[in-house]
């Protein structure tokens, strides 16, 4: 009945609009399964969060997070994005993979224990809102009002491999600064000219250290822009360097690398969007090798990036299909996700 219900609410979700920023309704109907199941939550904005019954605050915590807002549905959809239909196995619909199989599975493992006494660790569900835009009120802006956690599972859909690292993200803006005037005079200082010795200098980046796990760091520019008429010499080019980052550099190590690369203004938009790692000898790690799980590193970004402890992703679904049209989770990978968490969490609580 458990995994039934947890399925029904995923349906619900889906048939509701849940933007980032606008998920108002789909945290509503998150609540209405706590009020069902008579586990006091609590909300801020559009983040939901419960306690397990038998909280100890001498114990410590196990954090269990995911996200229930959406992008938006692009326009390769041939069905409705919001029409949560099963077809030959499959559950279509938006968020439907990413992230809200993994969120209604950790949610109905989390109804599991939540009656349970003598835990070996204290159980915290989060259902969070702007992960896809990382906004001002996502699972950050939360974290000060969250008891202490001391190790995290943060679903996302890896197949219920054990993702034990994750790169994090420092996105740059570059401005190359010149001097304006009319193209018909002579300007000893146009930026576009200066532009291929900029860009060569991107293209030779260095950073040493290679994880074992996450690869290289990975430095993309992303974005070029400057001038605006056939005849006018810009005064500056703006430019955007996406920057994945892995365990072994922080954010401010990275920032500092490229400012002394590279021979033009540089701005870090946020150096809040870090890397993720847990031990792979961390009782979670070893807990899910057993039940037969492999471990990898993760290229993409989650709600890790805003947690300062150990964390693991973990979750049904298959990252690829994330953002893509006719977004879809199979049932049995709801149904074995449910089974999996439960059965991971009996080896360590």
């Amino acid at each position: 009945m458990l995994t039934q219900n947890a399925i029904a609410l995923l349906q619900d979700l889906i048939r509701l609009e849940s933007f980032s920023g606008a998920e108002d309704r789909t945290a509503t109907r998150i609540e209405e399964w706590f009020s069902s199941y008579e586990i006091p939550f609590q909300r801020k904005d559009n983040n939901i969060w419960a306690t397990n019954k038998h909280f100890d605050i001498q114990k410590p915590t196990l954090f269990l997070n995911s996200h229930h807002d959406t992008v938006h549905p692009n326009q390769g959809y041939t069905r409705n994005p919001y029409s949560p239909d099963i077809e030959d196995g499959k559950l279509y619909g938006l968020g439907s993979n990413d992230a809200g199989g993994a969120l209604v599975s950790l949610i109905a493992c989390f109804t599991h224990f939540y009656n349970q006494e003598n835990l070996d660790y204290n159980l915290l569900m989060v259902a969070s809102a702007e992960e896809e835009s990382a906004g001002k009120k996502s699972l950050r802006y939360l974290i000060p009002d969250l008891p202490k956690i001391d190790v995290a599972i943060v679903g996302e859909p890896t197949l219920m491999d054990l993702a034990i690292a994750e790169k994090g993200l420092v996105v740059f803006d570059l401005s190359l600064k010149g001097t304006a005037s009319h193209a018909a005079h002579p300007n000893e200082d146009n930026p576009l000219m200066k532009l291929p010795k900029l860009l060569k200098a991107i293209d030779e980046l260095e950073f040493d250290k290679v994880s074992p796990l996450l690869g290289p760091v990975k430095a993309t520019l992303t974005q070029v822009n400057a001038g605006s008429q056939h005849n006018v010499v810009p005064s500056e080019v703006n430019m955007v360097l996406d920057v994945r980052v892995n365990e072994c550099y922080s954010n401010k190590e990275i920032e500092q690398i490229i400012k002394s690369s590279l021979d033009c203004e540089v701005k870090a938009r946020s150096l809040r969007l870090r890397s993720s790692s847990i031990n792979p000898d961390h009782p979670l790690v070893k807990a899910g090798i057993t039940l037969g799980q492999k471990t990898y590193g993760s290229p993409t970004l989650s709600d890790q990036a805003g947690l300062d402890c150990p964390s693991l992703k973990l979750g049904p679904g298959d990252s690829t299909r994330s953002h893509s049209a006719n977004e879809f989770i199979f049932v049995r990978e709801i149904e074995e996700g449910i089974t999996f968490y439960i059965n991971l969490l009996n080896q360590i609580l």
